[in-house]
């Protein structure tokens, strides 16, 4: 008879009980050097675009398209490929997305047009599609339910550190070596992943996982891309073009369409009955919208550094690494916080913080010294990492083990699509406010300049850089101070939305799970002990 304490990869390989559990965090050590890829990419190039902008002539719409196609094809094929890892062996989908990672990685090489490296972000985004959620249903089937939210919790802080992290990584590659060094990276990293995933990931999928859903996988894609084509291209074409109006109704009509399909369809790519329960819906929710406020704010803060603060590319790097301790401290220590408390005031706390936050960039200035951005930077982080550890947990906590694959996706999407949404829409509205604000100061210049100068605040600079002294000292004032002013507003909007998703958590998240014990603080111990 198996032993009933034994996860299903136990049984099959036959372990013994020490070794199995020595295996489990060999694993998740595994996994997250899988997810440090991840991380870094999210944000690395962010610091790049000011040189990307320089080698490729890149319009604002552009260098967005460079940052958002990746996530754009990221979000929108998490749920399938995550399902067809439930379906094909959760390992077999994690290896295949690194060897696609790092291979898209190595082919910047070639590219010689904007429009080639938007098409190879966008392979990129079709590889993390595979490993994200791959790394997360994998942890749920090895870990049991005792040590599954600590397992979450340095899933959580090792993804944050490569959030964090990408900037001074792409500030010091930028330093000595061209462009490409950015994408570059991820390859000696893919290939230590692949190599040591081979050998301590273990296979696991669904053992009824039923007929795969065509028509669902088509509509989610189709409705996500073209509701951010059109929050993206919104500012240059105008929010009220035909063209644009269309986008957004076709995006509209699809998720509708998505939706009816799924409520009927015999085996559904997504069961819209888990968003009933308020631990799935809410959790999703919380993450959603604390994405939508980061990477929106690490997309436009990088501008600010680099343009309104006149930081060269390490200097804008080195400014971000609080984000990395901030995001690091706030997912693991969150994870001990909500066993004590409930899940429901610490990502409250996260959200309000979050929020609070954002708000003081209204007080901002373009020459204001460091030391309080670097100060915004840890507590944003904090706040975001009290969100992720246990909203993350809730949402896995809300599903069978045998889906896993689908609940990690679904985490995963609600991550992407409102970091994706973030980038274009704070990314837009923040164009959209400098624009407005730099046309006085730009109404002297010849029709070309003028045009650049209202476009971003890179072409600014670049406008700068060909004006007399006094001329070109007074314009790059004046869209310093614009943008700065835009910046404000901008990440505003965002922290209305961080400080709404925590209203919805008071209202809506249970603190534990149904049928939850109350965790006695020296079990907690033991398991921290056992697993260090």
């Amino acid at each position: 008879m198996p032993d009933a304490t034994r996860v299903p990869w136990q049984q099959h390989r036959g372990m013994t009980a020490a070794l199995a559990y020595e295996r489990r965090w060999t694993t998740l050590k595994v996994l997250a050097l899988s997810l440090v890829i991840i991380g870094l990419d999210n944000t690395i190039l962010n610091v790049a675009l000011p040189s990307l902008q320089e080698h490729f002539d890149a319009s604002g719409s552009t260098l967005q398209w460079m940052v958002d196609s990746y996530l754009v094809s990221f979000a929108g094929l998490l749920l399938t490929l995550g399902t067809l890892g439930d379906r094909f062996g959760r390992k077999r989908a994690l290896q295949t997305g690194i060897a696609l990672f790092g291979l898209s990685s190595l082919a910047v090489l070639f590219v010689e047009t904007s429009t080639q490296l938007i098409v190879v972000r966008a392979v990129m985004g079709v590889g993390g599609a595979m490993i994200m959620p791959a790394t997360l249903s994998i942890i749920s089937n090895v870990f049991p339910r005792e040590e599954r939210a600590k397992a979450i919790g340095v899933w959580a802080g090792t993804a944050s550190i490569g959030v964090g992290l990408g900037p001074l990584f792409g500030g010091l590659l930028l330093e000595w070596f061209d462009w490409y060094s950015v994408f570059l990276i991820n390859v000696p990293v893919a290939a230590g992943a692949f190599a040591l995933g081979m050998r301590f990931v273990p296979e696991s999928r669904d053992p009824n996982p039923g007929r795969f859903d065509v028509p669902g996988a088509l509509l989610s894609i189709g409705a996500l891309v073209a509701l951010i084509y059109a929050i993206i291209e919104a500012p240059d074409t105008g929010w009220l073009d035909p063209a644009i109006v269309g986008t957004f109704g076709a995006s509209l009509l699809l998720g509708a369409a998505f939706v009816a399909w799924e409520l009927r369809a015999s085996s559904p790519m997504l069961d819209l009955s888990l968003f009933r329960n308020p631990r799935f819906s809410i959790g999703s929710a919380s993450i959603s919208f604390a994405s939508f406020a980061l990477f929106g704010a690490i997309f436009v803060l990088t501008q600010f550094l680099q343009f309104a603060k006149d930081y060269s590319p390490l200097e804008a790097g080195a400014a971000m690494v609080p984000i990395a301790l901030g995001l690091m401290i706030g997912a693991t220590r969150s994870t001990k916080a909500a066993d004590k408390v409930g899940t429901k005031r610490v990502v409250a706390a996260g959200l309000i913080g979050l929020g609070a936050t954002l708000s003081t960039t209204l007080l901002w200035t373009s020459d204001m010294p460091y030391w309080p951005i670097g100060l915004w930077f840890f507590f944003a982080a904090v706040s975001m990492g009290c969100i992720m550890g246990p909203a993350t947990g809730s949402v896995m906590g809300a599903v069978p083990k045998e889906k896993s694959g689908v609940a990690s996706a679904m985490n995963d999407v609600t991550r992407q699509v409102g970091g994706s949404l973030g980038t274009a829409v704070i990314g837009s509205l923040v164009t959209s406010l400098y624009s407005s604000r730099v046309s006085d100061a730009a109404a002297g210049l010849p029709s070309g300049a003028e045009g650049a100068v209202k476009d971003s605040i890179g072409s600014a600079d670049a406008v700068v850089a060909t004006l007399p002294a006094d001329q070109a000292g007074s314009l790059a004032h004046s869209a310093a101070s614009a943008f700065t002013d835009a910046l404000g507003l901008g990440l505003c909007a965002a922290s209305v939305a961080a400080l709404f998703a925590a209203l919805l958590v008071i209202r809506r998240l249970p603190a534990r799970a149904a049928g939850e014990p109350l965790p006695a603080v020296a079990t907690a111990a033991v398991l921290a002990g056992s697993a260090s």
